[in-house]
Protein backbone atom coordinates (compact mmCIF):
# COMPACT_ATOMS: atom_id res chain seq x y z
CA UNK A 1 0.00 0.00 0.00
CA UNK A 2 1.34 3.44 -0.98
CA UNK A 3 1.74 6.29 1.49
CA UNK A 4 -1.02 8.18 -0.36
CA UNK A 5 -3.43 5.19 -0.07
CA UNK A 6 -2.52 4.83 3.58
CA UNK A 7 -3.21 8.53 4.20
CA UNK A 8 -6.60 8.28 2.43
CA UNK A 9 -7.59 5.23 4.49
CA UNK A 10 -6.50 6.97 7.69
CA UNK A 11 -8.49 10.07 6.70
CA UNK A 12 -11.63 7.99 6.07
CA UNK A 13 -11.16 6.27 9.44
CA UNK A 14 -10.87 9.62 11.26
CA UNK A 15 -13.93 10.95 9.43
CA UNK A 16 -15.94 7.89 10.44
CA UNK A 17 -14.87 8.27 14.06
CA UNK A 18 -15.84 11.94 14.02
CA UNK A 19 -19.29 11.15 12.59
CA UNK A 20 -19.77 8.41 15.18
CA UNK A 21 -18.72 10.82 17.93
CA UNK A 22 -21.27 13.41 16.85
CA UNK A 23 -23.97 10.74 16.62
CA UNK A 24 -23.11 9.39 20.07
CA UNK A 25 -23.17 12.88 21.58
CA UNK A 26 -26.57 13.62 20.02
CA UNK A 27 -27.95 10.26 21.18
CA UNK A 28 -26.87 10.94 24.77
CA UNK A 29 -28.22 14.47 24.63
CA UNK A 30 -31.64 13.15 23.62
CA UNK A 31 -31.81 10.18 25.98
CA UNK A 32 -30.20 11.52 29.15
CA UNK A 33 -31.99 14.41 30.83
CA UNK A 34 -29.56 16.39 32.94
CA UNK A 35 -29.89 19.45 35.15
CA UNK A 36 -32.52 22.05 34.22
CA UNK A 37 -31.50 24.44 31.46
CA UNK A 38 -33.50 27.36 32.82
CA UNK A 39 -31.60 28.11 36.03
CA UNK A 40 -28.79 26.97 38.27
CA UNK A 41 -29.28 25.68 41.79
CA UNK A 42 -28.82 27.56 45.05
CA UNK A 43 -27.83 26.07 48.41
CA UNK A 44 -30.32 27.29 51.01
CA UNK A 45 -29.29 25.33 54.15
CA UNK A 46 -25.87 23.73 54.78
CA UNK A 47 -25.54 21.14 57.53
CA UNK A 48 -22.92 22.09 60.11
CA UNK A 49 -23.49 25.82 59.56
CA UNK A 50 -25.48 28.54 61.35
CA UNK A 51 -25.42 26.73 64.70
CA UNK A 52 -27.00 23.45 63.53
CA UNK A 53 -25.54 19.98 63.06
CA UNK A 54 -28.02 19.04 60.32
CA UNK A 55 -30.86 20.59 58.35
CA UNK A 56 -33.61 18.23 57.24
CA UNK A 57 -37.26 17.96 56.13
CA UNK A 58 -37.57 20.74 53.52
CA UNK A 59 -40.81 22.55 52.81
CA UNK A 60 -41.43 25.52 50.52
CA UNK A 61 -44.37 27.76 49.61
CA UNK A 62 -44.94 30.88 47.55
CA UNK A 63 -46.57 33.49 49.78
CA UNK A 64 -49.39 35.70 48.51
CA UNK A 65 -46.91 38.57 47.96
CA UNK A 66 -44.71 36.34 45.75
CA UNK A 67 -41.95 35.69 48.28
CA UNK A 68 -40.64 32.14 48.63
CA UNK A 69 -40.52 30.74 52.17
CA UNK A 70 -38.24 27.74 52.74
CA UNK A 71 -38.83 25.86 56.02
CA UNK A 72 -36.97 22.93 57.52
CA UNK A 73 -35.89 21.32 60.78
CA UNK A 74 -32.71 22.69 62.34
CA UNK A 75 -31.24 19.76 64.27
CA UNK A 76 -28.89 21.02 66.97
CA UNK A 77 -26.98 18.01 68.28
CA UNK A 78 -27.01 15.35 65.56
CA UNK A 79 -28.85 14.25 62.46
CA UNK A 80 -31.41 12.00 64.14
CA UNK A 81 -35.17 12.58 64.31
CA UNK A 82 -35.15 13.24 68.05
CA UNK A 83 -33.45 15.72 70.37
CA UNK A 84 -33.12 19.49 70.24
CA UNK A 85 -34.82 20.37 66.94
CA UNK A 86 -36.08 23.83 65.91
CA UNK A 87 -38.24 25.01 63.04
CA UNK A 88 -36.26 27.45 60.88
CA UNK A 89 -37.09 29.61 57.87
CA UNK A 90 -35.35 31.47 55.05
CA UNK A 91 -36.94 33.89 52.56
CA UNK A 92 -36.28 34.73 48.93
CA UNK A 93 -37.71 37.86 47.31
CA UNK A 94 -36.26 37.18 43.84
CA UNK A 95 -37.64 33.80 42.87
CA UNK A 96 -34.98 31.75 44.65
CA UNK A 97 -31.84 33.42 43.24
CA UNK A 98 -30.81 34.65 46.70
CA UNK A 99 -31.92 33.76 50.22
CA UNK A 100 -32.05 35.89 53.37
CA UNK A 101 -30.86 35.19 56.88
CA UNK A 102 -31.99 32.17 58.87
CA UNK A 103 -34.89 32.83 61.24
CA UNK A 104 -35.82 30.46 64.08
CA UNK A 105 -39.61 30.49 64.35
CA UNK A 106 -40.15 27.71 66.93
CA UNK A 107 -37.63 26.67 69.57
CA UNK A 108 -38.73 24.67 72.61
CA UNK A 109 -35.36 24.16 74.27
CA UNK A 110 -34.16 20.56 74.08
CA UNK A 111 -37.47 19.25 72.78
CA UNK A 112 -38.38 18.31 69.20
CA UNK A 113 -40.32 20.79 67.05
CA UNK A 114 -40.75 19.16 63.67
CA UNK A 115 -42.42 18.45 60.35
CA UNK A 116 -43.25 21.92 58.98
CA UNK A 117 -46.29 21.72 56.69
CA UNK A 118 -47.47 25.19 55.58
CA UNK A 119 -50.52 26.04 53.49
CA UNK A 120 -51.40 29.41 51.95
CA UNK A 121 -55.02 30.59 52.07
CA UNK A 122 -55.55 32.36 48.73
CA UNK A 123 -58.68 34.15 49.95
CA UNK A 124 -56.98 35.81 52.94
CA UNK A 125 -53.27 35.66 52.10
CA UNK A 126 -52.67 34.09 55.51
CA UNK A 127 -50.34 31.14 56.10
CA UNK A 128 -51.20 28.20 58.34
CA UNK A 129 -48.15 26.22 59.49
CA UNK A 130 -48.94 22.73 60.78
CA UNK A 131 -46.29 21.16 63.05
CA UNK A 132 -45.57 18.34 65.48
CA UNK A 133 -43.85 18.20 68.87
CA UNK A 134 -42.48 15.66 71.30
CA UNK A 135 -40.17 15.48 74.32
CA UNK A 136 -36.62 15.56 73.00
CA UNK A 137 -35.49 12.37 74.71
CA UNK A 138 -38.34 10.33 73.21
CA UNK A 139 -37.50 8.52 69.97
CA UNK A 140 -40.02 7.33 67.38
CA UNK A 141 -39.37 3.77 68.62
CA UNK A 142 -40.39 4.43 72.24
CA UNK A 143 -43.34 6.59 71.18
CA UNK A 144 -44.58 3.73 68.98
CA UNK A 145 -44.08 1.30 71.87
CA UNK A 146 -45.99 3.61 74.22
CA UNK A 147 -43.05 3.68 76.65
CA UNK A 148 -41.90 7.25 76.16
CA UNK A 149 -42.21 10.14 78.58
CA UNK A 150 -44.84 11.64 76.32
CA UNK A 151 -46.41 11.23 72.91
CA UNK A 152 -46.42 13.07 69.61
CA UNK A 153 -48.66 16.16 69.56
CA UNK A 154 -50.05 18.38 66.76
CA UNK A 155 -49.59 22.16 66.65
CA UNK A 156 -50.23 25.19 64.45
CA UNK A 157 -48.67 28.61 63.94
CA UNK A 158 -50.15 31.41 61.80
CA UNK A 159 -48.85 34.38 59.85
CA UNK A 160 -50.83 37.30 58.45
CA UNK A 161 -47.84 39.14 56.95
CA UNK A 162 -46.41 36.60 54.48
CA UNK A 163 -44.23 34.91 57.10
CA UNK A 164 -42.57 38.02 58.55
CA UNK A 165 -44.05 37.29 62.00
CA UNK A 166 -45.74 34.24 63.49
CA UNK A 167 -48.25 33.57 66.22
CA UNK A 168 -47.28 31.45 69.21
CA UNK A 169 -47.60 27.71 68.63
CA UNK A 170 -51.08 26.42 69.52
CA UNK A 171 -51.82 22.77 70.21
CA UNK A 172 -54.63 21.19 68.16
CA UNK A 173 -54.05 17.52 69.02
CA UNK A 174 -57.55 17.06 70.42
CA UNK A 175 -59.29 17.51 67.07
CA UNK A 176 -56.62 16.08 64.75
CA UNK A 177 -55.32 12.86 66.35
CA UNK A 178 -57.18 9.66 67.26
CA UNK A 179 -56.79 8.65 70.90
CA UNK A 180 -55.03 5.34 70.19
CA UNK A 181 -52.51 6.81 67.72
CA UNK A 182 -48.93 7.21 68.89
CA UNK A 183 -46.52 8.55 66.28
CA UNK A 184 -47.75 11.48 64.17
CA UNK A 185 -46.29 13.68 61.46
CA UNK A 186 -47.68 16.62 59.53
CA UNK A 187 -46.59 16.43 55.89
CA UNK A 188 -43.67 16.48 55.44
CA UNK A 189 -44.09 19.02 52.69
CA UNK A 190 -47.07 21.34 52.22
CA UNK A 191 -50.83 21.50 52.45
CA UNK A 192 -53.23 22.71 49.76
CA UNK A 193 -56.40 24.75 49.31
CA UNK A 194 -59.12 23.12 47.19
CA UNK A 195 -60.03 25.21 44.13
CA UNK A 196 -63.06 23.45 42.62
CA UNK A 197 -66.12 21.47 43.64
CA UNK A 198 -68.33 21.51 46.74
CA UNK A 199 -65.37 21.92 49.12
CA UNK A 200 -63.68 24.80 47.30
CA UNK A 201 -61.74 26.95 49.77
CA UNK A 202 -61.06 24.10 52.18
CA UNK A 203 -57.52 23.87 53.56
CA UNK A 204 -56.14 20.31 53.58
CA UNK A 205 -52.94 19.13 55.27
CA UNK A 206 -51.62 15.59 54.61
CA UNK A 207 -50.41 13.72 57.71
CA UNK A 208 -49.37 10.27 58.92
CA UNK A 209 -49.68 8.28 62.12
CA UNK A 210 -49.00 4.95 63.81
CA UNK A 211 -51.61 2.75 65.44
CA UNK A 212 -51.62 -0.51 67.44
CA UNK A 213 -52.33 -3.51 65.19
CA UNK A 214 -51.63 -6.67 67.21
CA UNK A 215 -48.57 -7.58 65.13
CA UNK A 216 -45.19 -8.64 66.51
CA UNK A 217 -43.99 -5.04 66.24
CA UNK A 218 -47.15 -3.91 68.01
CA UNK A 219 -47.98 -1.10 65.61
CA UNK A 220 -48.34 -0.16 61.94
CA UNK A 221 -48.34 3.10 59.96
CA UNK A 222 -51.13 4.91 58.16
CA UNK A 223 -51.84 8.20 56.42
CA UNK A 224 -54.70 10.70 56.75
CA UNK A 225 -55.65 14.32 56.17
CA UNK A 226 -56.76 17.10 58.46
CA UNK A 227 -58.82 19.96 57.06
CA UNK A 228 -60.29 23.37 57.85
CA UNK A 229 -63.36 25.13 56.44
CA UNK A 230 -62.89 28.34 58.45
CA UNK A 231 -59.53 29.60 57.15
CA UNK A 232 -57.50 27.60 59.66
CA UNK A 233 -59.28 28.60 62.87
CA UNK A 234 -60.34 25.02 63.56
CA UNK A 235 -59.20 21.68 62.13
CA UNK A 236 -60.96 18.33 61.71
CA UNK A 237 -59.62 14.80 61.26
CA UNK A 238 -60.37 12.77 58.14
CA UNK A 239 -60.63 8.99 57.90
CA UNK A 240 -57.39 7.00 58.14
CA UNK A 241 -55.72 5.32 55.15
CA UNK A 242 -54.28 1.98 56.26
CA UNK A 243 -52.16 -0.17 56.31
CA UNK A 244 -48.45 0.17 55.46
CA UNK A 245 -48.42 3.77 54.27
CA UNK A 246 -46.77 6.77 55.87
CA UNK A 247 -45.47 10.22 54.86
CA UNK A 248 -47.73 11.70 52.20
CA UNK A 249 -48.59 14.65 50.00
CA UNK A 250 -51.92 15.65 48.46
CA UNK A 251 -52.86 17.30 45.16
CA UNK A 252 -56.15 18.33 43.58
CA UNK A 253 -56.84 16.78 40.18
CA UNK A 254 -57.83 18.77 37.09
CA UNK A 255 -61.37 17.39 36.91
CA UNK A 256 -63.31 20.46 38.07
CA UNK A 257 -64.82 18.42 40.91
CA UNK A 258 -62.18 18.95 43.60
CA UNK A 259 -61.08 15.31 43.58
CA UNK A 260 -57.96 14.79 45.70
CA UNK A 261 -55.05 12.43 45.08
CA UNK A 262 -53.07 11.29 48.13
CA UNK A 263 -49.57 10.05 47.24
CA UNK A 264 -47.89 8.02 50.01
CA UNK A 265 -44.65 6.41 51.12
CA UNK A 266 -45.29 2.67 51.04
CA UNK A 267 -44.18 -0.34 53.07
CA UNK A 268 -45.88 -2.87 50.77
CA UNK A 269 -42.50 -3.96 49.32
CA UNK A 270 -43.47 -3.05 45.75
CA UNK A 271 -40.93 -0.22 45.29
CA UNK A 272 -43.82 1.93 44.07
CA UNK A 273 -45.74 4.86 45.49
CA UNK A 274 -49.10 4.10 47.10
CA UNK A 275 -52.08 6.28 46.15
CA UNK A 276 -55.76 6.78 46.89
CA UNK A 277 -58.47 9.32 46.06
CA UNK A 278 -61.08 11.43 47.83
CA UNK A 279 -64.26 12.89 46.40
CA UNK A 280 -65.32 14.60 49.63
CA UNK A 281 -62.42 16.94 50.31
CA UNK A 282 -60.24 14.54 52.30
CA UNK A 283 -62.90 13.29 54.74
CA UNK A 284 -62.78 9.73 53.31
CA UNK A 285 -60.52 7.89 50.87
CA UNK A 286 -60.65 5.10 48.32
CA UNK A 287 -58.77 1.82 48.57
CA UNK A 288 -54.98 1.94 48.19
CA UNK A 289 -53.53 1.47 44.69
CA UNK A 290 -49.96 1.64 43.38
CA UNK A 291 -48.47 3.98 40.77
CA UNK A 292 -46.58 1.82 38.26
CA UNK A 293 -44.51 4.76 36.95
CA UNK A 294 -43.47 6.14 40.35
CA UNK A 295 -40.53 4.09 41.64
CA UNK A 296 -39.41 4.70 45.23
CA UNK A 297 -36.83 3.36 47.73
CA UNK A 298 -39.26 3.97 50.68
CA UNK A 299 -38.87 7.71 51.12
CA UNK A 300 -40.84 10.94 51.27
CA UNK A 301 -41.90 12.53 47.96
CA UNK A 302 -43.68 15.65 46.69
CA UNK A 303 -46.62 16.13 44.33
CA UNK A 304 -47.92 19.42 42.93
CA UNK A 305 -50.84 20.66 40.84
CA UNK A 306 -49.25 23.00 38.27
CA UNK A 307 -51.28 25.35 36.10
CA UNK A 308 -48.98 27.10 33.64
CA UNK A 309 -51.72 28.71 31.55
CA UNK A 310 -49.85 28.13 28.29
CA UNK A 311 -50.06 25.51 25.55
CA UNK A 312 -51.90 22.22 25.24
CA UNK A 313 -50.13 20.87 28.33
CA UNK A 314 -51.15 23.82 30.50
CA UNK A 315 -52.32 21.56 33.35
CA UNK A 316 -49.73 19.19 34.78
CA UNK A 317 -49.19 17.21 37.93
CA UNK A 318 -45.57 17.29 39.03
CA UNK A 319 -43.89 14.66 41.20
CA UNK A 320 -40.42 14.54 42.77
CA UNK A 321 -38.54 11.84 44.67
CA UNK A 322 -35.33 9.77 44.60
CA UNK A 323 -36.33 7.60 41.64
CA UNK A 324 -34.55 4.39 42.59
CA UNK A 325 -36.01 1.16 43.90
CA UNK A 326 -33.32 0.59 46.53
CA UNK A 327 -31.38 3.75 47.39
CA UNK A 328 -31.96 7.43 48.05
CA UNK A 329 -30.31 8.70 44.88
CA UNK A 330 -31.37 10.14 41.52
CA UNK A 331 -33.71 12.98 42.55
CA UNK A 332 -36.10 13.18 39.60
CA UNK A 333 -39.06 15.36 38.65
CA UNK A 334 -41.83 13.74 36.61
CA UNK A 335 -44.84 15.29 34.88
CA UNK A 336 -48.30 13.93 34.11
CA UNK A 337 -50.84 15.50 31.74
CA UNK A 338 -53.57 12.93 32.51
CA UNK A 339 -54.22 13.41 36.24
CA UNK A 340 -51.49 11.01 37.30
CA UNK A 341 -52.46 7.99 35.21
CA UNK A 342 -49.12 8.10 33.39
CA UNK A 343 -45.86 9.97 34.01
CA UNK A 344 -44.00 9.97 30.66
CA UNK A 345 -41.86 13.08 31.19
CA UNK A 346 -38.86 13.11 33.52
CA UNK A 347 -36.12 15.54 34.50
CA UNK A 348 -33.17 14.36 36.61
CA UNK A 349 -32.18 17.04 39.11
CA UNK A 350 -29.45 15.24 41.02
CA UNK A 351 -28.02 11.81 40.16
CA UNK A 352 -26.19 11.42 43.48
CA UNK A 353 -27.43 10.99 47.06
CA UNK A 354 -30.76 12.79 47.53
CA UNK A 355 -33.81 12.29 49.73
CA UNK A 356 -36.76 14.48 50.80
CA UNK A 357 -38.07 17.18 48.45
CA UNK A 358 -40.81 19.78 48.07
CA UNK A 359 -42.18 21.30 44.85
CA UNK A 360 -43.50 24.86 44.47
CA UNK A 361 -45.37 26.73 41.72
CA UNK A 362 -43.51 29.95 40.90
CA UNK A 363 -46.49 31.61 39.29
CA UNK A 364 -45.62 31.39 35.57
CA UNK A 365 -44.28 28.57 33.41
CA UNK A 366 -41.61 27.83 36.02
CA UNK A 367 -41.64 25.71 39.14
CA UNK A 368 -39.08 24.97 41.82
CA UNK A 369 -37.87 22.09 43.97
CA UNK A 370 -36.30 22.31 47.43
CA UNK A 371 -34.49 19.04 48.14
CA UNK A 372 -31.97 17.25 50.36
CA UNK A 373 -28.69 16.17 48.76
CA UNK A 374 -24.94 15.68 49.21
CA UNK A 375 -21.86 13.97 47.81
CA UNK A 376 -21.56 11.10 50.31
CA UNK A 377 -25.00 11.19 51.96
CA UNK A 378 -28.29 12.96 51.15
CA UNK A 379 -28.28 15.21 54.21
CA UNK A 380 -25.30 17.51 53.62
CA UNK A 381 -27.40 20.39 52.32
CA UNK A 382 -30.83 21.55 51.18
CA UNK A 383 -30.80 23.00 47.67
CA UNK A 384 -33.33 24.96 45.61
CA UNK A 385 -33.54 24.57 41.84
CA UNK A 386 -35.96 26.04 39.30
CA UNK A 387 -37.09 24.58 35.99
CA UNK A 388 -39.47 25.51 33.19
CA UNK A 389 -42.15 23.64 31.31
CA UNK A 390 -39.72 23.45 28.40
CA UNK A 391 -37.42 21.33 30.57
CA UNK A 392 -40.22 18.74 30.90
CA UNK A 393 -42.11 19.05 27.62
CA UNK A 394 -39.73 17.85 24.90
Amino acid sequence: MSNRDSQKKSSRRLHALAVFGVFAFCFLAVCVTGAPRSAGSRTVFTSGAEGYHTFRIPSIIRAANGDLLAFCEGRKNNGSDRGDIDIVLKRSTDGGLTWGALAVIWDDGENTCGNPCPVVDASTGGIQLLLTHNIGTDSEKVINAGTGKGSRTVWIMRSRDHGATWSAAEEITGTTKAKNWRWYATGPGVGIQIKDGPHAGRLVAPCDHSYPDGSEAGYAYGSHAIYSDDHGKTWRLGAPIQPKVNECQVAELFDGKGTLLMDMRSYHKRSRRAQCFSGDGGATWSEITFAADLVEPVCQASILRWETGKGSDRNLLLFSNPANAARRVNLTIKASADNGRTWPRALIINEGPSAYSCLVDLGDDRAGCLYENGEKNPYARITFVTFSKADLIK
